[in-house]
């Protein structure tokens, strides 16, 4: 429901933002897309704590701004650095989220199977 009504609140207010925060923006978008896949994997896994989510949402952000910020204050792109790193998590975790998914999905479907002999 909170997403629904920022999609909402964010189509309804134009907003135009310079071009110079492109890359800020979309680092913070992979750090928080990093975070939330991660948190989905922990709490697929039973070991969710919303501290640490909340915690490595704030870091990741933080350091990733930071990272995007020196590199382009020294001419050096750093943010692909934080791209790579995030992209390669994101895609870590969504892989083991699936293979969970499927790894219930085929038990669900063998018990179903035994129940019916």
């Amino acid at each position: 429901m909170g997403l629904a009504m920022g999609v909402l609140i964010g189509l309804s207010f134009p907003n135009v933002l310079p071009a110079s925060f492109a890359s800020y923006l979309s680092i913070a978008l992979l750090a928080a897309l990093d975070s939330a896949f991660g948190g989905i994997r922990a709490g697929l896994e039973g070991r969710f704590v919303p501290i640490t989510f909340v915690t490595g949402l704030v870091s990741n952000s933080v350091l990733a701004a930071l990272l995007t910020y020196v590199g382009n204050k020294m001419g050096v792109p750093l943010f692909d650095a934080a791209l790579f790193a995030f992209g390669f998590r994101i895609f870590q975790n969504l892989g083991a989220i699936r293979h969970h998914l499927v790894d219930r999905w085929i038990r669900s479907r063998v018990k179903l199977h035994q129940e019916s002999m």
